[in-house]
């Protein structure tokens, strides 16, 4: 008798909870749905622009210690850079975290890419879009200024913004998101401003740069903690992660409160800085959710108070050192 040969049926490949296999990292193809003009907006989480203003006006008010000079048009263009690289970021991690398939499921606000809403390459050009335009407004800045050694800077930046979630081995996969944010959207963001308006550093922004960074690592650690569960389950090796809910909220605090204290001491020497203490009140209800939450969907409202908290300390500095 001829032997039949048989087709071994392949075994189903595991699921994670939720029922996605483990090997689909890709979405499914993308529906014929479109994105809205709210769609849009929301994914540029323009709420997470108070952490572009907060080292702008820090580095601009530590300039004019310098040369007792506003120089305004440095400024905006400073902003301008940082709003631009700051929506930038957010639409590429909308576009890599979607392709890899880490935001189907979702606490936090939803997403283009993972949505289904918008092809994944109509999200990366409007990421690489926002991109350019603060690589053009940061090369005016240079050949207004005459400090060509900043390209390196800017560019430093840029990649940065996508390696934070692109590329085949993101940093922001593998715990390092925090120092990162610390770096480019602390020290660089608040000494480049003064920097470009003064070609000086005085210590004040030294103190204001690390105050602007730990804020921002502040928010970023509430968006993180939020999203414990999901990222843990997708792979992704966040701080919190790595270090646990209860490390989380202790550096959280660390994170919001040192700000204060670096506020207390400038204090001594510009005493308008003792109205940052008014911007506590925000801070502590922030650590308050982060400590008694029941639902992650609480935490959207410590990043947020975290947010706005930076940009009303950024601003209690600036006067303070501009009076």
């Amino acid at each position: 008798m001829a032997a039949q040969s048989r087709k071994r049926s392949r075994p189903a490949p595991k699921r994670r909870p939720g029922g996605n296999p483990q090997k689909a990292h890709r979405p499914a193809p993308h529906a014929a749905t479109r994105a809205t003009a709210r769609d849009w907006v929301g994914a540029a989480r323009l709420r997470t622009l108070p952490l572009a203003i907060t080292p702008v006006l820090i580095g601009t008010g530590a300039a004019t210690l310098v040369d007792d000079q506003l120089h305004g048009v440095i400024a905006l263009a400073c902003l301008a850079v940082a709003f631009a690289l700051q929506i930038g970021v957010n639409y590429a991690n909308d576009y890599s975290d979607g392709i890899r398939g880490t935001d189907d499921v979702r606490v936090g606000p939803g997403r283009l890419t993972g949505g289904r809403k918008a092809k994944p390459r109509t999200v990366l050009i409007v990421a690489l879009a926002f991109f350019a335009l603060a690589a053009v407004v940061g090369l005016a800045l240079v050949i207004r200024t005459g400090q060509w050694w900043l390209l390196a800077v800017g560019a430093a930046s840029i990649v940065a913004a996508w390696f934070y979630t692109g590329g085949k081995r993101p940093y922001g996969y593998n715990a390092l998101g925090e120092v990162f944010v610390f770096v480019f959207f602390g020290l660089v963001a608040t000494l480049g401003t003064t920097w470009l308006q003064v070609q000086a550093l005085p210590q004040e922004a030294w103190f204001g740069a690390v105050a602007a960074g730990l804020l921002a690592c502040a928010v970023l650690l509430a968006n993180n903690l939020r999203d414990i569960d999901q990222d843990r389950l997708a792979g992704k090796r966040t701080l919190s992660v790595l270090i646990g809910r209860r490390a989380t909220q202790v550096l959280f605090t660390l994170f919001v409160l040192v700000p204060f204290g670096i506020a207390v001491f400038l204090a001594l020497v510009y005493p308008i800085a003792w109205l940052t203490l008014i911007a506590l009140l925000g801070a502590l209800s922030a650590i308050l959710i982060v400590w008694t939450y029941r639902s992650p969907r609480e935490l959207i409202v410590a990043l947020q108070v975290t947010s706005f908290t930076s940009v009303a300390y950024g601003a209690v500095l600036f006067w303070a050192f501009v009076a």
